[in-house]
């Protein structure tokens, strides 16, 4: 049984949150949300008990939630002028920080340099369900900064604070699967990015057979939000299409294969972008299938190459010209012959793609390239056609890639990605592209800005 007076306690706090949050609401109830933003806002930072703090901001939340896209830009740029540092401020520190150089004086500066809206927002989290608000805030505002680009500051202080509240210690995995929460389930259909969940039938078929895994992290302050999902199949071997897997033609029912297959990632919250889960997510599901299926030998994604079709159609060579223009034409879906003929091209200008296009940082152009190569993995073999859903064609001509997860060489792959920009390539991939160089022995590798 509770503690009595822990819960006399509970009820008081509660009590005077709900007068609190009724005189602000009366106090407001004749403005608009804008106007009660505003004013929520100059309350919360405000001296002040904590009851009014969270009342104030409870309703900031609840007033930006009504905002029309114009009155929100205005908020951000309000965020940028009003809440900024106190240039006063900083200059005095600093001369503090000149004479001293004692750990207080850099504190003090420290403090002085920090924007007053990160205060703000580290505040409006006071209320229950305040960091996820805040996640769709941001989500907002890099919709609106599309078109503001100035508003990047505020973006900078909405990234630093994420960060700190998305560490990954406070991350915790999840299996999902056919028994999960039925709320749950429609988030995973809803948030499924790379490979639509069409039905119920098509769901289960994910989540059910013994083959068949789906992880997902979740953050204390989100609940059964989540934050990113990988799903897993498990093979015999590593397939070359998509098809196949998601019809569960290449199902082991037992769950006896011996290959992981990562076929899908999705990140379900757009205001965490920047913010790297997934790398996390994909270790410690490899690390969590190795344990508990000892027989499994081989950890590989099935990945789409989503800018392969645009930069090959930039491609100024006559062949790599032509080759756009006969993928983009579309006869050899239906023409075998067609297929089998344009394969071996396919292959050594997809094997150039991931292995040699760079976009102006040096980094691979590809996004999901980037993600894999970055999480020490290798570009295991090209697949094509590997996938016949229209986005897949018209982004990438139905290329597919597996990037291969060598477990004992991981972390040594990711170092020399980061530090020399090594992209770590199979032998199968290599050999698509040794053909490719063998066409063009005079090429020198490309700089793409696309």
């Amino acid at each position: 049984m509770a503690n009595p007076n822990i819960a006399f306690l509970n009820d008081l706090l509660s009590n005077v949150g709900s007068a609190v949050r009724g005189r602000i609401v009366a106090a407001g109830s004749d403005q608009s949300a804008e106007e009660r933003l505003s004013a929520s806002c100059r309350e919360l930072m405000r001296r002040g008990g904590e009851a009014t703090r969270i009342a104030a901001a409870e309703q900031a939340l609840e007033a930006f939630a009504e905002l029309g896209d114009a009155a929100k830009l205005r908020f951000f740029r309000t965020l940028l002028t009003d809440y900024s540092a106190d240039p006063e401020a900083i200059r005095a520190a600093y001369a503090r920080w000149e004479e001293e150089r004692s750990e207080p004086a850099l504190s003090a500066l420290f403090g002085a340099v920090e924007p007053r809206r990160q205060s703000l927002l580290r505040r409006l989290n006071y209320p229950s369900g305040g960091t996820l608000r805040l996640v769709r805030m941001r989500k907002d505002l890099l919709r609106l900064m599309a078109d503001a680009p100035d508003l990047a500051p505020i973006d900078d202080d909405f990234s630093h604070l994420l960060k700190s509240w998305f560490n990954r210690g406070f991350l915790e995995m999840r299996r999902i699967d056919w028994n999960s929460p039925a709320a749950i389930l429609d988030k995973i259909v809803a948030y499924e990015a790379v490979h639509a969940i069409r039905d119920l039938d098509d769901l289960r078929r994910r989540l059910e057979p013994p083959d068949r895994r789906c992880y997902a992290f979740f953050h204390p302050a989100t609940g059964d939000e989540p934050l990113i999902f990988v799903e897993v199949a498990l093979c015999a071997a590593i397939p070359d299409a998509i098809g196949p897997l998601l019809a569960g033609d290449t199902a082991h029912e037992d769950g006896s294969g011996d290959t992981a297959v990562f076929y899908s990632i999705s990140n379900c919250q757009p205001g965490l972008k920047g913010i790297s889960f997934g790398n996390f997510l994909i270790k410690q599901v490899a690390a969590d299938l190795a344990a508990a299926l000892p027989h499994l030998r081989t950890f590989v994604t099935l990945s789409p190459a989503p800018g392969f079709a645009r930069w090959l159609a930039a491609r100024e060579e006559p062949e790599g010209a032509a080759l756009s223009e006969a993928l983009t034409r579309g006869d050899w879906r239906e023409d075998d012959a067609a297929r089998d003929a344009l394969a071996p091209k396919v292959q050594a200008w997809a094997a150039r793609y991931i292995a040699e296009a760079r976009s102006g940082s040096g980094q691979p152009l590809d996004p999901v390239a980037r993600f894999h190569l970055g999480n020490g993995a290798s570009a295991h073999r090209v697949n094509w056609p590997a996938d016949f859903a229209p986005t897949a064609l018209s982004r990438a001509h139905g290329v597919m890639i597996n990037y291969l997860y060598e477990p004992g060489r991981i972390e040594a792959r990711h170092e020399a990605f980061a530090n020399e920009g090594t992209i770590a390539t199979g032998p199968e991939l290599r050999r698509a592209l040794k053909g490719a160089r063998a066409a063009a022995p005079d090429r020198t590798r490309q700089k793409d800005a696309t």
